[in-house]
């Protein structure tokens, strides 16, 4: 199969399209015929060794956690899943090596929901990850009918997502974004205030009383803005910054979970949610997605072509 691999920790430029073996499918897995793989910050950090602490990495080692695709062959004990059917997947191992930037993927079925049949298969690509951070944040929060939240970079990929599924479930979105990005939010559900200086007094004059909950998807000053604004100082959570737990917040590192895929997926085809693609590159170009991640000024999802 053609594979984007690194073949030891390196950026970018050190990125080859490549000729790999067919993934090995255990009795609990499933063979994906890729037809885009979604690009999110995690693939370059762990593609740079900024993981390595914590996740082993064999080499070559081929990025990607997001796939959305359709099974080829399925493994004895994998009944969820049969020959055609259209999935999409958070493909996470315990190690990092036979990733999501290649055209067949080995996909364990705890990871792996069907495919909305409201998205294309380049939306559909983006959302497992980005959508998983979103609601599993949004739930870790309790957030629900009549909440105000607040969601930092609510134009990027995880922000844009937890903005439509808090809207979903009730809740008044006030979202963060520079100026360019208002429009956007606004079409999503959100109330946009801009960046930078005296933000919480912009919060604040949109919700005097205080917000419910608030959400870090940037870092920087997110958590100390939010607790300036926020009812109950806790009620902040961040997916960037662990320290967060030292000031009452919480953290969350998103986890694979079926179940969180399969209710994506019913909002994206009850039209409640959709997933903006920035951007999508061939999978020759996976150098140009990950360039782009790194910009940070993607608005919505970059993802890989792979089809």
């Amino acid at each position: 199969m053609k594979a984007i691999a690194l073949n030891e920790y390196g950026g970018p430029d050190d990125l080859t399209l490549t000729e790999l073996p067919d993934p090995k499918v255990g009795p609990d897995a499933v063979l994906v015929r890729v037809k885009a793989a979604g690009v999110n910050p995690v693939d370059w950090k762990v593609g740079a060794g900024y993981l390595d602490p914590v996740l082993d990495a064999h080499f070559p080692l081929v990025p990607g956690w997001d796939v959305a695709g359709v099974v080829e062959s399925t493994g004895p004990d994998a009944k969820e899943f049969a020959p055609g059917d259209e999935v999409i997947g958070y493909v996470r191992k315990d190690w990092a090596q036979n990733g999501t930037y290649a055209e067949l993927v080995a996909a364990p079925v705890r990871t792996l929901a069907r495919k909305p049949a409201a998205l294309s298969w380049q939306q559909a690509a983006g959302l497992p990850l980005a959508g998983l951070t979103a609601y599993q944040s949004l739930r870790r929060l309790g957030v629900g009918e009549g909440d105000t939240v607040l969601v930092h970079a609510a134009a990027g990929g995880v922000g844009s997502l937890a903005v439509q599924i808090a809207a979903a479930w009730g809740a008044r979105v006030i979202g963060t974004a520079s100026e360019r990005n208002h429009d956007f939010l606004r079409e999503l559900g959100a109330e946009p205030v801009a960046y930078g200086e005296g933000l919480a007094d912009r919060v604040r004059g949109l919700a005097p009383g205080g917000v419910d909950a608030a959400f870090d998807f940037v870092g920087g000053e997110s958590i100390e803005v939010s607790r300036q604004v926020l009812k109950d100082s806790s009620r902040v959570l961040s997916v960037v910054d662990a320290e967060v737990m030292a000031k009452g917040g919480h953290y969350l590192f998103v986890r694979p979970d079926p179940a969180d895929l399969a209710a994506l997926a019913d909002l994206a085809d009850a039209g409640k949610l959709t997933v903006g693609v920035d951007r999508a590159v061939p999978l020759a170009e996976a150098a140009e997605a990950w360039r782009l991640s790194q910009s940070g000024r993607t608005r919505g999802k970059v993802v890989i072509d792979v089809s």
